[in-house]
């Protein structure tokens, strides 16, 4: 088992190797055709059978690796397509066909070592199909993928329909390998590998690329099915909202069938007592007429007075939803105003704060330009001082060489002179032996001021280049100062509008505070003529008597309670209504009497 594991992993090696460059050469768009990527699928299905457990069942021995390839599915979501398209090819009966389909799509969506790389980290899944010894349970394994991750350059344009995957024989060509083996040249196989390392980078860094959108997309996913978790709840709320209205549906249904039972109960009854006063009737033809057209008189009124009273409550309802919608408009335009004020004088006290903190810095920053301009005045006077003494030190130096050069040409005077006197000669060369000594010394004493003076050039010149920086760094904060005054202006301007919008808001509020008094001085007036419902009086205020369907309901326009038709047959014109309406016989003579005091007085 180790030696087949090793063979098949070079020959995946090497089956790799030579589809790649065969690519290369093609321009790695690859068909069907194409022998390497024939031996590739070959070598392939070799590495997945490689230590399978047989399957026995009444037909036979079944030893398929479209198995664990199913795998995929559950542990990869986005393998969900391949395996959906490989179920559905009619072609397909056998479960190879059907796992040589699977790698065929797997590597025309260049996810082919992905896939098989998450099977690899499921061994435990694996174990089931795989015996512990086999290359997909092994090291050998991950060797493989990391080797599949190459193909991801290729474009393969394979077509599965016509081709019969059932009774393919999967026999390895190794003459293919040999040939290219033996041609290939040492200069060319190095190029071709680093090319094919610059692809295996590139590849690396589109499934970086790639493992990034997979974690954006898994967080999308992830508030996805928090918002369907919200709306699930939602929609079990609906639901239950649903089931109450219709509970209240059928209350109601309940509720009109048992008025409906009620009205057919009177009107049988009302049919009752025309039939008894038909037959008194009937004798005089004339006293039938006469009570027929007084019916139709008082269900004509009946009908003129309901309509009225549906007019004016459609009115007084209108009148009330429009007081209702100007009152809530009106509070929602006082409290938003309220807050544009708030968030104005806070941004007012933001603009003053940000104005100190630029005076600040405007004076801290002139202060600073003082400083730095008086430092650079001190320092281009020691800059002319240390030139000076330079020029100084120069000076001495020749006068020194031109000294020293005389003292030579004196010397060699005094040798070609004075060859006999030897004694006195080495005696004054002694003496300029030591001029030149202390000569010398004054010249290294005058080249270390000198070093000296050049360094504390040097420094003096850093210094300045220092100094200029910070020169620009002033010439720029200048210029953010002149930034931040133009901007102090536009917020200036910006105060003065708001301060504008402030009054105007101002005069609005006072505005709509009046208006919201006359608004209350109207619901006052309105409040006072409160009428009441025709389901809270069952009998009239006056006599006491049960409402029926002969005894109907009537309001009185001046106090709004309910009466019978008897209570309230009178008429008479009110202060909010010009022509004559009906009025309770309590109220109507109320107004009798104050009409007469007022005509009398």
């Amino acid at each position: 088992m180790m030696e087949e594991r090793v063979n098949l992993m070079h020959m995946m090696k090497l089956s790799i190797k030579v589809l790649l460059q065969s690519a290369l050469s093609l321009g790695r768009s690859l068909d069907a055709d194409h022998a390497p990527l024939q031996q590739f699928f070959v070598v392939m299905e070799h590495c997945l059978k490689h230590g399978l457990k047989v399957k026995k069942s009444f037909i036979g021995q079944n030893k398929s690796f479209f198995g664990p390839l199913e795998l995929v599915e559950k542990l990869c979501p986005e393998a969900s397509d391949i395996a959906t398209s490989v179920r559905n090819l009619p072609e397909l009966k056998t479960a190879v066909g059907r796992g040589r389909a699977w790698l065929y799509l797997a590597l025309m969506q260049k996810k082919l070592a992905d896939y098989l790389k998450v099977l690899i980290d499921n061994k435990h899944l694996l174990s089931e199909f795989y015996e512990p010894e086999a290359l997909m349970m092994e090291e050998e394994g991950m060797v493989i993928v990391g080797l599949l991750v190459g193909l991801n350059v290729l474009d393969a344009n394979l077509c599965l329909k016509g081709e019969d995957l059932d009774s393919q024989v999967g026999v390895i060509d190794f003459s293919l390998y040999i040939k290219d083996v033996q041609d290939l040249d040492g200069g060319k196989e190095h190029e071709r590998i680093t090319d094919v390392l610059d692809q295996k980078n590139y590849v690396e860094e589109l499934n970086r690329h790639l493992s990034c959108t997979v974690g954006d997309l898994q967080t999308k996913i992830e508030g996805l099915e928090k918002t369907n978790s919200k709306l699930q709840e939602e929609l079990s709320a609906a639901t239950d909202r649903i089931c109450s209205l219709q509970e209240e549906q059928q209350q109601l249904r309940e509720q009109n069938e048992l008025i409906r039972e009620k009205s057919e109960k009177s009107v049988e009854i009302t049919k009752q007592d025309t039939k008894v006063e038909l037959e008194t009737y009937k004798q005089t033809r004339q006293g039938l007429d006469e009570m027929y057209n007084d019916v139709w008189k008082q269900l004509k009124e009946e009908k003129k007075a309901r309509l009225e009273l549906e007019k004016e409550l459609e009115l007084q309802i209108g009148m009330k939803t429009e007081m209702e919608i100007a009152m809530k408009l009106l509070e929602k335009d006082t409290h938003e105003k309220q807050d544009t004020l708030v968030a104005l004088r806070q941004q007012l006290e933001e603009v003053k704060a940000i104005n100190l903190q630029m005076f600040h810095k405007v004076q801290n920053a002139e202060s600073s330009l003082q400083q730095k301009n008086e430092a650079i005045t001190s320092f281009e006077e020691k800059t002319n001082q240390v030139m000076s003494s330079m020029k100084q030190m120069e000076e001495r130096l020749q006068h020194s060489e031109r000294a020293r050069q005389g003292a030579e040409e004196r010397s060699h005077k005094l040798q070609q002179e004075l060859g006999g006197r030897s004694s006195a000669l080495q005696q004054q060369l002694s003496q300029l032996h030591e001029q030149c000594s202390s000569l010398e010394k004054e010249l290294k004493s005058e080249k270390e001021q000198r070093q000296a003076l050049q360094r504390e050039l040097q420094h003096e010149k850093d210094t300045s280049s220092l100094l200029r920086a910070e020169l620009q760094q002033v010439e720029g904060l200048k210029k953010e100062l002149r930034e931040l005054q133009d901007e102090k202006t536009e917020l200036q301007k910006v105060c003065d509008e708001q301060e504008q919008a402030l009054q105007e808001m101002g005069l609005h509020l006072s505005q709509s505070k009046l208006k919201m008094e006359d608004i209350k001085e109207v619901n006052k007036a309105l409040k006072g003529h409160t009428w009441l419902k025709d389901d809270e009086a069952t009998h009239c205020k006056q006599c006491e008597k049960e409402f029926s369907i002969s005894r109907r309901k009537h309001h009185c326009r001046n106090c709004g309670h309910i009466f019978c038709n008897t209570c309230s047959s009178n008429e008479l014109a009110l202060p909010s209504y010009p022509k004559p309406v009906r009025v309770c016989d309590s109220c109507h003579t109320l107004l009798l009497q104050r009409c007469s005091s007022s005509t009398g007085s």
